[in-house]
């Protein structure tokens, strides 16, 4: 049997002013799924334990059939091994952002005008982060390069207590000052993001951007602390190889670290701009080429939720059904064989709060020899009301490849 995850990251979310009181998924044309969800199992799913924050990290591993209460040890250390930084026991990593701050004196004093810096090409960032490298890199410091605005600091010796080290996406429009870890343990970084952005203000790349009307990436935020994973590989866990598809280091590290197949994908961007079609190609080859699972992944509609973007999320659904379910099915279909789809989000981001939510998601789960009676679409409100409802997130793998 071949199955497919389709995940559409923080696509659940709350009805909404600008698109009449409904939500992305209740607005967006998706026959598609729709037509799954009326002969698939429907129901809600808990990605985020109790005690845990609700990030893509949790919520993807959970998701993957990992318990973060047992496995995880933090977001950057996932996004690291997909950069290929063979991390020591005694290293600390953190994710590295380049961000857009306003232009106040005092650092405390600026805005998080953007935890993005407009969406920065990897090309330009692979700049700002060699020259940050130059001016912070030493025997304790090491900065790596990542994708777009995602990059990580490896601490040689480094400390996980570091009190609240908040996420930029978190406080998108807000003065930064009091979102600054005040913990002993954390000034030296908080000193590295100050430093940085008198040393980025008028970097070439920023001062090209800004003339081209683009958001500078005028500093590093550093979050997201964590130390060498501890992820079971997933083909001795569930007896079936995997594939993760993604444009982003966090899942691809996930992937590497469980030991599964993470396919380069070109102009694959986590945003509207992604390639779709390339993605879901990786996904078709990876089942070609013997794969059993394949985990495909669109970080779309959680980016607009982030930047508030309701038309776009509501696109970006439509497009993930258009542009990548449409040929994983025919693909699927025409191989006459067994398969199954399970689609859902890792956790909400609502357009309202623009950050992520802890609560239960909906999803659906399709299989191709087995029709039941589901909904008539797939709603948060629909999937709500079956009563189905999956307390043990890591259960959802279980349930698609019928061990629950």
């Amino acid at each position: 049997m071949k199955s497919l995850v389709l995940l559409c990251d923080g696509m659940a979310d709350l009805p909404f002013p600008e698109l009449d009181n409904k939500t992305p998924m209740e607005c967006a044309d998706k026959p598609i799924i729709d037509s799954l969800a009326r002969v698939s199992e429907v129901g809600m799913c808990r990605t985020v334990a109790d005690g845990l924050k609700p990030g893509s990290d949790v919520a993807n591993l959970s998701v993957m059939g990992y318990d973060p209460t047992v496995c995880y040890t933090g977001r950057s250390p996932l996004e690291a091994a997909s950069i290929g930084i063979d991390l020591k026991d005694t290293d600390v990593t953190l994710r590295c952002n380049l961000v857009t701050l306003s232009d106040e004196e005092n650092y405390a004093d600026k805005t998080m005008v953007d935890y993005c810096a407009g969406d920065i090409s990897t090309v330009e960032a692979e700049e700002i982060i060699k020259t940050v490298e130059e001016a912070f890199g030493n025997e304790i410091y090491k900065f790596y390069s990542g994708v777009s605005y995602r990059h990580c600091l490896v601490v040689n010796g480094g400390t996980t207590v570091l009190g609240e080290m908040t996420p930029p996406h978190d406080i998108s429009g807000r003065v930064i000052g009091e979102y600054l870890s005040d913990h002993k343990n954390a000034k030296p970084l908080i000193e590295l993001m100050k430093k940085s952005y008198d040393l980025l203000k008028n970097h070439p790349v920023n001062v090209e951007r800004e003339r081209q009307g683009k958001r500078p990436a005028n500093s590093i935020w550093l979050w997201g602390e964590g130390t060498k994973p501890q992820v079971e590989d997933f083909y001795k866990k569930n007896g079936v190889t995997g594939c993760v598809v993604s444009a982003v280091d966090l899942l691809k590290g996930i992937g590497k670290c469980a030991n599964m197949s993470t396919p380069n994908v070109l102009n694959a961007t986590g945003y509207l701009d992604t390639n779709f079609e390339g993605k879901a190609k990786a996904g078709i080859d990876a089942f070609k080429n013997g794969i059993d699972f394949v985990y495909l992944h669109f970080e779309a509609p959680d980016e607009c939720g982030h930047r508030g973007e309701a038309a776009n999320k509501v696109k970006a659904i439509e497009e993930i059904e258009n542009r990548a379910l449409k040929p994983m099915l025919e693909y699927l279909n025409g191989t006459g064989e067994h398969f199954r789809i399970l689609i859902m989000p890792d956790h909400p981001t609502p357009l309202q709060t623009k950050t992520h939510s802890r609560e239960p998601v909906p999803y659906l789960i399709y299989d191709n020899e087995k029709s039941v009676s589901g909904v008539s679409s797939f709603t948060e409100a629909n999937a709500n009301a079956t009563g189905i409802f999956v307390e043990h997130g890591p259960d959802m793998i279980k349930k698609l490849l019928g061990k629950l």
